[in-house]
């Protein structure tokens, strides 16, 4: 079995929890103590929030939508694949590792 190698770590807003950057191979995962918080092969729930949300706006024009929380992008990916050209979404991230994680190396 593949080690997890940590990556990096970010304290949360109010600096009582620290977030980890974790990654095995290619599976990437970020973590909140002992809890997976998000990881790279699972990603179905995300992506449902996002289709099942941009279904009840599906057809308006200048739709916008708030997305809380980056993670590692599938909700938002989801969204703008959902959503016409002229939607609106706006990411709400409090932790700036994780909008840098998000971009990679």
């Amino acid at each position: 079995m593949i080690p997890w190698d940590q990556l990096d770590s970010a304290n949360t807003p109010a600096g009582d929890h620290e977030l980890r950057l974790k990654q095995r191979g290619a599976e990437f995962s970020i973590m909140l103590g002992s809890n997976e918080l998000m990881n790279s092969r699972l990603s179905g729930s995300e992506e449902a929030l996002a289709r099942l949300s941009c279904q009840r706006i599906a057809g308006r024009r200048q739709s916008k939508i708030l997305i809380g929380g980056l993670g590692m992008g599938f909700t938002l990916r989801a969204a703008l694949a959902e959503l016409g050209t002229d939607a609106g979404i706006v990411v709400a991230e409090l932790v700036p590792a994780v909008v840098a994680w998000a971009r990679g190396p």
